[in-house]
């Protein structure tokens, strides 16, 4: 599996995320699709509001016009998504956003034509193009930034954007509700601010710098539904990418649940007003945005998928938590904001929600940034494209699922306590059959709660390509640590008897470890092994392997022996021309993973669990790359004996 990222020059590296906003590669694209998501929902806010209190239509009812307005804007993403990729692969993806923005600009003229004229009809008809306007930005949205950030800037910048897309529907929503409601001038004000923000959006787009096509040559077929059916065949490719797209087609099937039975939970569940509704929405809206900004902090700037299984854990505590919160509260009269904030209970209920959506931050960005750092770039707009695709697909069938349920008598607390647990059943689903998230999630843990680990040198694990990582071993969780430290999975060379310790066999399974044993105890099982291991290495993955051969017994480093040899010479009599790269784990002996303990003639791990307490201090160090021609074992240790010192 390769892996294929722009990297930003290093004179535009920046401290965190928010860095990201002072840079061109960066900030124009933000603020331009800011706008546009502040429009879009300013705009359908605006006219459902107009439809429910202020027109009489017959035509189309109070009770129907958000689910009328909902699937208008939804269907031109079943329909265009598979074409709005491939022009997004084909052409320059500045370009493509400029045509969406000047496209924007004339769907809002006739926008503001039919507010002025308080014409339903022409405004349900600027909501399919405004569904389409965000169907053709959508693959650009998403492939322009692994084009423009390096792998380590891509957490950072997805989560910048999820949390500025929250924040604009939070604020076009509010915008939308405030504006039509102003007397006598409402629909001309609404109308104009609709042209302003799409002129703006437009504006900031002349800024953002060119991002050359990734496949100019691609014929386009016009045919959606065989090239839906392609695209998904295409991202089913690869097998990680395309249970992601599921997952994150998941995550928008358990927002919309929620996101759907606001009105309906403050009113008859909460006993509140519209006000009350709307705290729900700016309390859901903020937990995205905190969620999405942490990333970036806890995931050491890589792309970390272990926050994945940990944003679906809290998704459905607190989904769940939700359900016991808000079934026994007392019936009482209709509360407005005030009244509502000033009862303790209410505030479980809120804090259930803010840490819901929360986790959902934490759970959809990685899945995004993994989709973009895996995918193939000359293919990416079109994975993309199918992932929007499932999406819709999946909120319409939540929607289905709610409906029936409701008709089936459930109450919308229940609604939540049923999503809560199908998420986890769903998650714990994904998880088993990508064993790389759970992986993720315990290397995570680990290295977050069980040690501190500080990593040096990170920038030398290559982004993409077959490499050799070679490191000295001191205790069991050895290979979990570097599991940790790289944003690309590593498959290891572990000694076959590691398989034996209980739990950590386990997991070294579920990471696909080769096993080896020494050639006079098993021949066929070592020359197995090397031949897997060249195996990784034509498939350009990353391969580790501790020369040592074993765990150290007194915390030394011990000589190396010649697996590495035989492993760069098997590689390059077939063309693979592989790096080492030399790393060293500092600080681990003496822990409870370690052989440290005596126990007669043997030394023994994993006892006395508590001997250095939680948090304590261990490192990696990686060196720079050793070409394949200039690797010898005792050079190799020498270098790792460099990097414990250093």
């Amino acid at each position: 599996m390769t892996t294929t990222t722009a990297a930003a020059p290093a004179t535009e590296a920046h401290a965190n995320q928010f860095a990201l906003l002072g840079q061109r590669r960066f900030a124009p694209f933000f603020w331009t699709q800011f706008a546009g998501a502040a429009n879009d929902n300013l705009f359908k806010f605006a006219f459902t509001v107009m439809v429910t209190y202020q027109l009489q239509l017959s035509w189309m009812p109070p009770a129907m016009a958000g689910l009328a307005i909902g699937a208008l804007f939804i269907l031109p993403f079943l329909l265009f998504s598979a074409t709005a990729g491939q022009l997004t692969d084909k052409f320059d993806k500045t370009k493509m956003i400029r045509f969406v923005k000047n496209l924007e600009i004339a769907i809002m003229l006739l926008a503001a034509w039919g507010f002025v004229r308080a014409d339903a009809a022409v405004l349900l008809g600027c909501v399919f193009l405004m569904g389409l306007h965000s169907t053709l930005f959508g693959p650009v949205k998403f492939a322009y930034l692994p084009q423009v950030l390096d792998a380590r800037e891509l957490t950072g910048g997805n989560g910048m954007v999820e949390m500025g897309t929250f924040v604009a529907i939070l604020l076009g929503q509010v915008a939308g509700g405030l504006l039509v409601a102003l007397p006598g001038i409402g629909h001309t004000t609404v109308a104009v601010a609709c042209v302003l923000l799409a002129l703006v959006g437009r504006g900031v787009a002349q800024a953002i710098p060119p991002a050359p096509a990734t496949d100019p040559g691609l014929v386009i077929n016009w045919n959606p539904f065989s090239e839906t059916w392609r695209n998904l065949k295409l991202a089913h490719g690869n097998i990680v990418v395309f249970r992601s797209l599921l997952g994150i087609s998941w995550m928008w099937f358990f927002g919309a649940v929620f996101l759907s039975q606001f009105p309906s939970f403050a009113k008859e569940v909460l006993h509140g007003n519209e006000q009350v509704a709307s705290l729900l929405l700016v309390v859901f809206s903020v937990g995205i945005g905190i969620g999405s900004l942490l990333c970036e902090t806890l995931s050491r700037r890589q792309v970390e998928i272990g926050l994945v299984p940990l944003g679906a854990i809290g998704m459905s505590v607190f989904a769940i938590d939700l359900y016991f919160a808000s079934r026994a509260l007392p019936p009482v009269a209709e509360m407005g904001l005030g009244a509502f904030v000033r009862q303790p209970a209410h505030w479980r209920v809120m804090a259930d929600l803010g840490l819901l959506s929360l986790f959902a931050g934490l759970y959809s960005v990685p899945m995004y940034a993994l989709i973009q750092l895996r995918s193939q770039p000359t293919h990416r707009a079109r994975i993309i494209a199918a992932n929007n695709i499932l999406n819709a697909l999946f909120m319409i069938g939540s929607s289905v699922i709610a409906g029936a349920l409701l008709g089936a008598g459930f109450t919308i607390p229940q609604i939540f306590l049923f999503t809560g647990i199908a998420n986890a059943v769903v998650a714990f689903y994904i998880f088993m059959l990508v064993p790389e998230y759970l992986l993720r999630f315990v290397s995570w843990v680990l290295s977050h709660f069980i040690y501190r680990f500080k990593v040096r040198g990170e920038q030398h694990i290559p982004a993409e390509g077959a490499a050799i990582l070679v490191c000295n071993h001191v205790s069991f969780i050895d290979a979990v640590l570097l599991m940790a430290a790289s944003p690309r999975p590593i498959r290891f060379i572990m000694d076959h008897q590691i398989f034996r310790v209980p739990v950590l066999g386990w997991l070294f399974k579920l990471a696909k470890a080769i096993p080896i044993a020494p050639q006079k105890e098993n021949p066929a099982a070592y020359e197995a092994a090397f031949a897997q291991a060249v195996q990784v290495l034509r498939e350009g993955d990353l391969l580790a392997i501790f020369p040592e051969g074993a765990l150290t017994r007194d915390g030394e480093l011990q000589p190396f022996k010649g697996g590495v040899m035989k492993i760069v010479d098997s590689a390059r009599s077939q063309g693979i021309e592989a790096p080492v790269i030399p790393m060293a784990l500092s600080n681990l002996w003496g822990s409870y993973f370690s052989r440290i303990e005596r126990r007669g003639d043997k030394n023994i791990a994993m006892a006395k669990p508590f001997r250095r307490g939680f948090f304590s201090s261990v490192g990696l160090h990686v060196g720079g790359v050793v070409p394949p021609a200039e690797v010898q074992p005792d050079a190799l240790r020498q270098r790792v004996h460099a990097l414990l010192v250093s």
